[in-house]
């Protein structure tokens, strides 16, 4: 694992929901470098459906330190 992944696994848990949906857009934006517009947005909207059922209490999210721990070990 690289450093740059680590700093970030370290650093995320302090970020808020919407927060967290915006990084995971970008890094999933930067996978591809033809990026369409469609999907951009599909996916935004996506994550932010996803952060208001989370804040709204209609899901329930798994703990960070738990989620770490199944990806670093």
């Amino acid at each position: 694992m690289s450093d740059a992944l680590r700093t970030m696994l370290e650093y995320i848990g302090k970020l808020n929901n919407k927060e967290k949906a915006i990084a995971a857009h970008c890094l999933l934006t930067a996978m591809n470098e033809k990026s369409d517009c469609d999907v951009d947005a599909d996916w935004l909207k996506l994550a932010e459906l996803r952060s208001a059922e989370l804040e709204s209490g209609k899901v329930e999210g798994r703990c960070w330190a738990d989620i770490k721990k199944d990806i670093v070990g």
